[in-house]
């Protein structure tokens, strides 16, 4: 069998986890496997890494802080290769651009394109247990890219995919994904099996146990994936095209703080404003969650949306740029938000899901601000010093509690 597995930050924090990743892997090793490894930076140093880019400079460029950041994983893939060499097993370490994993050039959320395969291919059969930097790639410029927070399990996923391995395993520091943040739910309870479309969405919504284009990399190419934690041998849980046990009536409940609200007032009430404005956020590469369009009224109309905190700044300045072109008469931004959502397959065949969540809010005393949906999801928008106590109530009314 060919493995593919995936540690992340906390799971080589030290000197101590950083051996008990490695007998972890050599365990599989020494049952016959091959086994490819991709690491993230130890513990927090990605943060500690911006802090010194921002200390340094108030807005860095994003070409040099990929050239920055990508120094902490080849820390952690040289030390676990030192370790696994110390327990008498070979092993070698591979960045991005030893292995060729080719990206776009977008700086700080790149995407892979392809990955070539020989030199690992190669690594393995000479018995050797190969450990390969996660969140990075090589742009056409040969320089290096990230792929955004949490980009690692989808260096994986992309691995496991080229190499066409028979198990991508990601661990983290939980024992698999569950009903909530168990750190912010304690009655949340961990899930044996989740679908791909289900995860993709929790992991887009703020659940941040997978990086969301993982999922999506994961789907395409039909790559079953296991989390589970790296601190115990404890059952994971499988992520997959169809799941076989009953299928409850949500799967999870997913709270983003990172989420603002950019509210586009004073518009002409004609076709093509909406396409106008969010072209604009679209050539900066921005992404727009939900959307709420005002009935026209005296001929004008408003349109509110949300992006990641981080596009706020971008998002203001490119529309303030389009003033003229868009005709809007306001622009305002809220911060104080937090995007709750309710996610599961088994809410498209059970009418009243959403009037049940709104429910709960209304016995919490929340109050819901805009408000999305799809076949699998219900999206509100609260305010962010209700978010907390919000996600319990909502997942106390689904009695999803261990």
């Amino acid at each position: 069998m060919l493995i593919v597995k995936k540690f992340g930050g906390t799971s080589v924090a030290d000197k101590e986890r950083i051996y008990n990743v490695a007998k972890r892997c050599i365990e599989d090793y020494y049952a016959g496997n091959d086994v490819v490894v991709v690491l993230s930076a130890m513990g927090k140093y990605t943060d500690e890494l911006l802090d010194m880019a921002h200390d340094i400079s108030e807005k860095p460029p994003k070409r040099e802080v990929d050239m920055l950041l990508t120094v902490g994983e080849q820390i952690s893939v040289s030390l676990m290769a030192m370790a696994m060499n110390e327990l008498r097993v070979p092993a070698v370490s591979l960045n991005a651009f030893q292995v060729s994993m080719h990206s776009t050039s977008d700086h700080g959320n790149a995407r892979l394109k392809r990955i070539d395969t020989e030199r690992i291919l190669r690594e393995l059969e000479n018995r050797k247990i190969v450990l390969v930097t996660g969140f990075q790639g090589v742009n056409k410029f040969d320089d290096y890219t990230t792929l955004g927070r949490g980009g690692s399990d989808t260096t994986a996923v992309a691995l496991a995919a080229a190499l066409h391995a028979d198990a991508c395993e990601i661990y983290t520091d939980v024992d698999g994904i569950y009903t909530a943040d168990p750190r912010l739910v304690p009655t949340a309870r961990k899930l044996k099996e989740i679908t791909y479309d289900e995860m993709l969405d929790l992991a887009t919504l703020g659940a941040g146990v997978l990086h969301n284009r993982s999922v999506e990399m994961a789907k395409k190419y039909s790559v079953p994936l296991v989390v589970r934690s790296s601190l115990n041998n404890n059952e994971g849980t499988v992520v997959k095209e169809e799941i076989s046990v009953e299928r409850m009536l949500i799967s999870g409940v997913a709270l983003d703080t990172d989420a603002v609200r950019i509210a586009v007032i004073g518009l002409k009430d004609v076709p093509g404003t909406a396409f106008k404005v969010f072209d604009v956020l679209a050539k900066k590469k921005i992404n727009v969650d939900v959307i709420l369009q005002s009935i026209g009224r005296s001929g004008t109309k408003d349109i509110s949306f949300t992006v990641h905190k981080n596009d706020l700044d971008e998002a203001v300045a490119a529309l303030e740029a389009a003033r003229a072109r868009l005709g809007f008469k306001e622009l305002h931004a809220v911060k104080s938000i937090a995007k709750l959502s309710i996610v599961g397959a088994g809410m498209m065949s059970n009418p009243g899901v959403a009037a049940k969540m709104f429910e709960s809010l209304y016995n919490a005393g929340v109050n819901i601000n805009m408000i999305s949906t799809s076949e699998i999801r219900v999206t509100v928008l609260i305010n962010e010093k209700d978010g907390i106590r919000a996600m319990n109530a909502v997942h106390d009314a689904f009695d999803l509690a261990d």
